[in-house]
């Protein structure tokens, strides 16, 4: 692998933004920051141009007419080269409430996929692991989960997934309400996986139950829980007070208001703000007709619903789009919004010491954005991600 560096004036490194610097690159490597121009190396030139961390994803089902519940290896590698051209460049791959074997067979086929993935020369988004999202649901706020396969969470079947999945569940989420919801989330979280909160009618006490527990993340904030009331503050409320907790945000324009997204930084500060995307497999992909698990969906201008109810089923959307709008819609500045979509949600589900930042050592996965935010070019490995 070659040695290069990349010249900027924008560098997002985890003390700060670097005013003008090179960024050297060894062997697939970040090797440092220096401000001296570095000799006998090619220096890409993007004076001009943010240079940050590549975008970590912590809460995606399918990218590019693929989904995690296909469970197939192929389509795995699939979603990640397709995530990759977006800026994407480490994600949770994220499953749907189905039936325990079928989530038995998508965690192993993800485990099978990271397997080969060393195999494969082409750069990719890396799978840091699984997100278990359901079957530990309520049905009143099951949102697009198969209502067929919801049950209680059960910590013998989170072992057997895990044991399928090559230990590569990260994230597993549950209705704080359910039967043994508190117990679950304790076991899980000893056992290194982390907890979060949602689809659920859960009044406030229920969801602060679950977070004394060890829950340090709120699924996708006001979409799938109660609404926010005055004398009833559910889980909303939850997110919006617990510290130390993480909240999940869908800023696509279409799941949560731009007021209401604002509001929700206002109360928990950026730095616990994850902004994800839970993207379905029509992203990246026409309008019409799609499928999210076995229940079909309609992808209208942008918006996917299901089309029996109605309701809102995921998003088509992209974190380089996520950051543009909650900077469009003056909430947060671009350093702000650019570390929204790597380093916090790299630290919400214990992976910031692997991905999330430039620091000498790891990976150099890194997105280049231009003065409006625009993605200009990934790099994976240190290796230009192409079109």
């Amino acid at each position: 692998m070659s040695t290069f560096a990349i010249k900027s004036d924008e560098l997002v490194l985890p003390s700060g933004i670097d005013g003008f610097g090179y960024l050297i690159i060894q062997d697939g490597k970040f090797a440092g920051v220096t401000v001296d121009e570095p000799v006998d190396m090619r220096i890409v030139d993007r004076v001009g141009c943010w240079v940050a961390p590549g975008f970590v994803d912590t809460h995606i089902h399918g990218f590019a007419g693929h989904d995690v519940m296909d469970c197939d290896p192929a389509g795995i590698r699939a979603i990640s080269e397709g995530l990759a051209r977006y800026g994407t460049t480490s994600w949770l791959a994220t499953t749907l409430t189905a039936g325990i074997d079928k989530t038995r067979e998508a965690c192993a086929s993800v485990a099978s996929a990271v397997a080969q993935d060393a195999a494969l020369p082409r750069p990719a988004a890396r799978v840091q692991g699984i997100f278990l999202e359901g079957p530990f649901f309520t049905e009143e706020h099951k949102g697009a989960q198969d209502a067929r396969y919801l049950a209680d969470p059960r910590v013998e079947t989170l072992q057997d997934w895990q044991a399928a999945a090559g230990g590569l569940i990260a994230k597993s989420a549950v209705a704080p309400e359910r039967d043994g919801a508190a117990d679950y989330i304790a076991a899980a979280t000893a056992a290194g996986v982390c907890c979060a909160i949602g689809h659920s009618s859960a009044s406030y006490a229920q969801a602060a139950a679950a977070v004394l527990a060890g829950a340090k993340v709120v699924v996708h904030t006001f979409n799938g829980m109660a609404d926010m009331h005055h004398r009833d503050p559910g889980i909303v409320g939850c997110a919006m007070t617990s510290q130390g907790v993480f909240a999940e945000l869908i800023c696509d324009g279409h799941h949560v208001d731009p007021v209401v997204c604002e509001a929700l930084v206002r109360s928990k500060g950026w730095e616990h703000v994850v902004l994800i995307t839970d993207c379905l497999s029509c992203g990246g992909l026409p309008d019409g007709d799609y499928f999210i698990g076995e229940l079909p969906i309609r992808l209208r201008n942008g918006e996917a619903r299901l089309k029996e109810g109605g309701n809102l089923a995921g998003s088509t959307l992209t974190l380089a789009k996520a950051v543009r709008n909650v900077v469009r819609w003056g909430i947060v500045t671009a350093e702000q919004a650019i570390r929204m979509a790597t380093e916090v949600p790299a630290r919400s589900c214990g992976m910031g010491d692997r991905c999330g930042a430039i620091l000498p050592g790891r990976d150099a996965d890194l997105t280049v954005l231009d003065g409006e935010l625009n993605l200009v070019e990934t790099y994976v490995g240190g290796e230009l991600v192409g079109a």
